[in-house]
């Protein structure tokens, strides 16, 4: 029997190739999803590719082995302020920083990233600074733009000027995770959706969180005096976790009597102060929400009807 012929297989064609037939716009958007020292890096592969990363649809300014080993702000300093002039002046969809640790000769550069972002037209921003040493502390400077969707910000601080979005019609996402907010007041009337997770305030006085739009809210273990909350006519879900940090607290709780009973009060049950008076309502902005959840670490929180239903004057 003769031996069967071999038939030849078809030959093996490169990744490459396909992709490099996809039309700019598409590999546009696919240099977004790279850390941009690997985006740059493309312009190695062929002759077309050599601009390509210019007009990336994004920018993720990372560690190049993308969160496998801690990145330093210093480390990514040189190569983002060559990559900020090189590359051309087209409207950028997304634009991640993210570094653990950073020096205070690194603050003003990261604040010039931040703003070189929103003057390209940036739509999702963010700036997770995830070391666990200290805050970055972003310049106290009104964000003006009319295309910012989404702010994600992580382990930064932030003052009174930044936190008013009225320049900002097209903010609906804001979450902030791990940052210090020393302002009196968080402004938006676009926004949709707000997240405050491991937050904390230094301010003597409350934070007032002004979001008549607000769809959804989430306030978790937020260190310092609970924010106050305006009117949220439009809130369908809440969630608030009230954590072992929140001030808050009953002072006569550890004598085992709550206030209102024989008469005792103490001056967190029954405040006198401008921010919080006596017919203040800390959380009654969310009682009209149609999922609320509302949980404590620890008992010793002011009552429910203090924190959310209309208290008597």
């Amino acid at each position: 029997m003769p031996p069967r012929k071999k038939h030849k297989g078809a030959p093996p064609v490169c990744a490459t190739d396909h992709i490099g037939t996809l039309p700019d716009h598409m590999l546009h958007h696919l240099l977004s999803f790279l850390p941009a020292q690997a985006a740059v890096r493309t312009c190695v592969l062929t002759r077309r590719w050599r601009d390509l990363w210019r007009s990336a649809t994004g920018l993720r300014i990372v560690g190049l082995d993308d969160d496998e080993m801690p990145v330093q702000a210093q480390d990514l300093r040189k190569f983002v302020d060559y990559l900020l002039v090189l590359r051309e002046r087209t409207d950028l969809d997304t634009v991640e920083i993210r570094f653990d640790t950073f020096l205070e000769e690194d603050i003003p550069y990261v604040n010039l990233w931040v703003r070189s972002a929103v003057m390209c037209k940036v739509r999702v921003l963010t700036l997770h600074v995830c070391g666990d040493i200290e805050y970055l502390c972003l310049d106290d400077l009104r964000l003006v733009s009319q295309h910012v969707r989404t702010l994600d910000l992580q382990g930064v601080a932030l003052h009174n000027t930044f936190l008013d979005f009225a320049r900002c019609p097209a903010l609906e996402d804001l979450k902030m995770v791990n940052c210090l907010i020393n302002a009196n007041k968080i402004s938006s009337r676009s926004l949709k959706h707000l997240s405050i997770t491991d937050c904390r305030s230094d301010l003597d006085c409350r934070i007032c969180v002004s979001a008549p739009g607000l769809i959804s809210l989430e306030l978790d273990a937020f260190d310092g005096s609970t924010p106050f909350l305006q009117n949220m006519a439009l809130l369908e879900t809440a969630f608030v976790y009230i954590g072992k940090d929140c001030h808050d607290v009953c002072l006569n709780y550890e004598s085992g009597v709550f206030c209102g009973a024989n008469d005792t009060t103490c001056k967190n049950c029954v405040p006198i102060s401008d921010d919080c008076n006596s017919g203040c309502v800390l959380l009654g902005g969310i009682s009209s929400a149609k999922h609320l959840k509302l949980t404590s670490a620890i008992g010793k929180v002011l009552p429910l009807e203090k924190l959310v239903f209309t208290s008597s004057s």
